[in-house]
């Protein structure tokens, strides 16, 4: 099985330095011994324009069987005649991670200028096997920057009324740093062949963290290359998914300013996260809420706070997926929580822009981060189902300031913090929304800074507090209409 990486000379690196970054000579020719056969590393061709690592892997199929690293597969010969020497398997992610490791790290200590510089990069797999088909090639890598030419083989070019095999001769072309390449090749390998060829453990929850936990918190198809990656193992998984939504959370965090000097050393910065849960546990308190729903709490960040402080003697958690209440359950250890705190927690599916009778009643709800998820059609639904019929005596806002996203120097401009997001308010604007929704509804509002203010863009977060003065029942409240007009 074969793979190729080739790159081409830019303004700043000549094409032979991928040899510095691969950590292998260009001008030999080196063999390494593995578990299922030997992995040769060459170079067709290397000089400062164009240069090609090339990587054979060498399976040895009758000797992983008398190794018994394997059983049958459905009948005897199966064991023997097959594809692992062949096609690029699981069994190629494991030597690019063996023979490339320390480039899979983004290390380069020869020439520490080249690590993380972004490379013109072509990646040739020539029989790459497609449990999905060749489209799903494109749902993998195209997210991640890459052109995708995936074409389908033939299983036999002399008869074409065979049709296509399972394998693709795959080209991806793109601008990355060459560690992003690998660890993309590493993860999605063995996701595409369908079938990993060890034993998965916990070690592969965290070497899929490890090598992904990037990227694939926000790729499309996550989901998949996660089950894929961890054979369906659902405690791995669930265990992976966990850890990849709390990484994603650190990393829209992680576009934080620096730390600012203090005297001689330097004070730590306080996560923009902290900051946000702070100021919402701050405006709760100035209202005197000691009922409190989380409306859209996610994994319950939010919820171990709030159990944390006796004052919230009832805190409801609700979420639109089934999947995010499931992980809020773990991450809160509900099985070893005390009674007494236990019993003013409940976990409760539903969604922010339907009417819920279950939320009425309470002293507050909070929507942190939350507005931002939803399409500017679907504000209108929310304002009726929180502000018309549940009708708190509080409602805590909080969602980004798009005017403070230039101060982020990683985030392209124009872009949003996170690919979830349907669109992000200027203070204006959102002060208009906040307003506009007081009015209609007999709340006065307060527009609160979270996070240090920036004189020219203002805060990173930006939080509305609203507190409840029109004590009269809501009349579409009243008439038990639903938050999209129909019967309740």
């Amino acid at each position: 099985m074969l793979l190729t990486i080739t790159t081409t000379a830019t303004g700043t690196t000549v094409a032979s330095d991928l040899g510095y970054l691969l950590h292998k000579h260009p001008d030999r020719v080196q063999a390494f011994e593995l578990p299922v056969g030997t992995a040769h590393v060459f170079y067709p061709e290397s000089d400062e324009q164009r240069c090609t690592a090339a990587l054979l892997l060498e399976v040895d199929p009758v000797g992983i069987v008398r190794g018994k690293r394997f059983g049958g597969d459905g009948f005897a010969l199966a064991q023997y005649v097959n594809d692992r020497p062949y096609a690029a398997s699981s069994m190629l992610a494991v030597a690019l991670g063996k023979v490339w490791g320390t480039a899979l790290k983004g290390r380069c200590p020869a020439r520490p200028d080249l690590e993380g510089a972004a490379l013109p990069l072509t990646v040739a797999v020539p029989a790459l096997p497609c449990s999905g088909g060749v489209d799903l090639v494109r749902r993998l890598f195209a997210p991640l920057g890459w052109q995708v030419r995936a074409d389908a083989v033939a299983l036999d070019p002399e008869v074409p009324r065979w049709g296509d095999s399972r394998y693709a001769d795959v080209t991806l072309t793109g601008t990355m740093p060459l560690a992003d390449a690998l660890s993309h090749l590493y993860v999605l390998l063995p996701v595409l062949d369908g079938a990993k060829h060890y034993w998965v453990s916990t070690d592969e929850v965290d070497k899929l963290v490890r090598n992904a936990g990037a990227w694939l918190g926000s790729h499309p198809e996550r989901d998949l290359v996660t089950r894929r990656y961890l054979k369906h193992q659902r405690v791995f998984v669930a265990e992976a998914t966990e850890r990849l939504d709390a990484l994603d959370d650190v990393a829209a965090e992680s576009l934080q300013p620096e730390p600012t000097t203090v005297g001689d050393g330097v004070e730590p910065a306080t996560p923009l996260v902290r900051l946000r849960s702070a100021a919402v546990l701050a405006a709760l308190r100035d209202t005197a809420s000691h009922r409190v729903v989380d409306l859209g709490c996610g994994e319950g960040a939010l919820l171990r706070e709030m159990l944390a402080d006796p004052a919230f003697t009832e805190v409801v958690g609700v979420d639109v997926a089934a999947g995010a209440l499931e992980r809020a359950e773990r991450r809160l250890a509900l099985e070893r929580m005390p009674d007494s705190v236990r019993a003013r927690l409940t976990l409760r599916q539903s969604s922010a822009t339907y009417r819920d009778r279950a939320l009425e009643g309470f002293d507050a709800v909070v929507l942190m981060e939350v507005v931002e998820h939803l399409d500017p059609d679907r504000l209108p639904a929310l304002e009726r189902s929180v502000f018309g019929h549940a009708r708190p005596m509080a409602v805590v806002v909080t969602t980004p300031n798009a005017e403070f996203n230039v101060r982020y120097e990683r985030l392209e401009a124009g872009a949003m913090r996170h690919p979830d997001h349907r669109f992000e308010w200027t203070r204006a604007e959102f002060g208009q929304w906040a307003s506009a929704v007081a009015e209609t509804h007999g709340y006065a509002v307060e527009l609160r800074p979270v996070g240090e203010v920036d004189p020219e863009v203002g805060s990173p977060t930006q939080l509305a507090l609203f507190r409840r003065v029109d004590l009269r029942p809501d009349s579409a409240a009243d008439a038990g209409l639903t938050s999209e007009g129909g019967a309740a």
